[in-house]
């Protein structure tokens, strides 16, 4: 384990008394570490990806190849909001 681990404690936002292997819809948001923009950038109000991006989008798709039990229903790349490119 690295050293830095210990430094960083992280509030759990789970339910107490709640099941997360049951069967139920979830919402799953996973943050770039420092928030970089590595996915992709804004042109025009539109997300463009980059190849890291696609790479992620293709890793998304495949996930019921993997997970036959997994249904996917939305997804979308997101870059950090408040950094726009023109």
């Amino acid at each position: 384990m690295r050293s830095d681990q210990h430094d960083y404690h992280r509030r759990s936002i789970r339910l107490a008394d709640y099941d997360y292997s049951a069967n139920g819809m979830y919402f799953i948001t996973i943050c770039v570490y420092g928030r970089e923009l590595l996915f992709g950038e804004i042109h025009g109000g539109e997300m463009r990806l980059n190849r890291f991006g696609a790479v992620v989008q293709e890793c998304r798709m495949q996930i019921q190849d993997h997970f036959p039990h997994v249904v996917t229903d939305e997804f979308v790349v997101m870059p950090t909001m408040c950094m726009e490119s023109s």
